[in-house]
């Protein structure tokens, strides 16, 4: 597959603080591609690089075999960009919204109408097509929002955080609509700290943290990249520190945590871990009630690469 994007040694800088340190990505024809980070990671400064919405230092940016710049109008007339804020008109209808957004980038009026009634008929806002935004809920805005972004048929459409503060419903119909933009052919870069979305989602990711990539691959490869491969949880009561201590020494076990009645251990691979600790809760005595035993999420995997300690924006 061809690349949409590549990015090689980008840099960002404001003053003395490196935002983008050399980085380094490709986003290839027809993927769903998850851009994980935490606060701060420089998720944000390389979307906007990529758009060429901010200057650079260093590096270069091509974005269908062409390089992106602020005049790159032909480039950009095929990107979509659905952003973490709703970015609509209040003053316009859902029907006027999509229309002046469509209209950015379709001049042609007959083919306008038509590429406005697919991406309203594509949210499902039919049944509020005359209505303006602030009569809107917000899931219904949310689908506004990616309307306004899609209605010009983009071959590459930017999600960043498309599903923030919305209802379990509007966030089903949200992902199933990003599934099928990929189907009918868009290639997709897709932000959010929903871990359980881009698992679902992406069939690529990479992680990037202080402006630089730190891991990247699929769901899986992700997974096997860190030294967890179980997560395992018995509910046991009474666990006195000798036998936990004899947990703890076990063979590939990396984290032991003891708290209201539930053992929880992070191991690593082993085709009896369970067996194992089962084992020693046994021979001391310890009758035991529920044990699940788990592979690590995508969540895990992030936390594992990026800390766990608190981040500011």
């Amino acid at each position: 597959m061809t690349n949409v994007v590549e990015v090689k040694g980008l840099v960002k800088r404001y003053k003395e603080l490196v935002a983008v340190d050399h980085l380094d990505l490709k986003v290839k024809e027809g993927e769903i591609l998850g851009l994980l980070g935490p606060n701060g990671s420089g998720k944000s400064t390389t979307i906007n690089c990529l758009l060429s919405l901010l200057e650079y230092d260093k590096g270069e940016i091509k974005i269908f075999d062409k390089e992106m710049s602020p005049k790159a109008y032909d480039i950009k007339s095929q990107i979509g960009i659905v952003p973490q804020e709703v970015a609509v008109y209040d003053t316009l209808t859902v029907e006027e919204n999509v229309d002046f957004f469509c209209g950015l980038y379709i001049k042609d009026k007959a083919t306008r109408k038509k590429y406005v009634d697919e991406a309203i008929d594509f949210v499902a806002l039919n049944d509020f097509r005359k209505f303006r935004p602030k009569k809107l809920s917000g899931g219904l805005k949310r689908r506004l929002n990616i309307a306004c972004g899609i209605a010009h048929k983009p071959k590459l459409i930017i999600f960043d955080e498309p599903t923030v503060a919305v209802d379990p419903q509007s966030r089903n119909k949200i992902l199933e609509g990003i599934e099928e933009l990929n189907k009918q052919g868009a290639t997709i870069i897709y932000t959010s700290h929903y871990m359980e979305e881009v698992e679902k989602l992406a069939n690529h990711i990479v992680v990037i943290d202080k402006g630089t990539a730190i891991a990247e691959g699929t769901v899986d490869e992700l997974k096997s990249s860190i030294k967890t491969s179980e997560l395992i949880s018995i509910e046991v009561g009474g666990l006195d520190d000798k036998t936990l201590d004899k947990i703890r020494d076990m063979k590939n076990i990396f984290r032991v945590d003891y708290t209201e009645g539930v053992l929880k251990v992070e191991a690593g691979s082993g085709k009896h871990n369970v067996l194992d600790i089962v084992n020693i809760l046994q021979e001391n005595g310890y009758a035991m009630r529920k044990i699940t035993s788990e592979q690590p999420t995508l969540n895990d995997v992030f936390l594992e690469l990026t800390g766990k300690d608190l981040r500011d924006e």
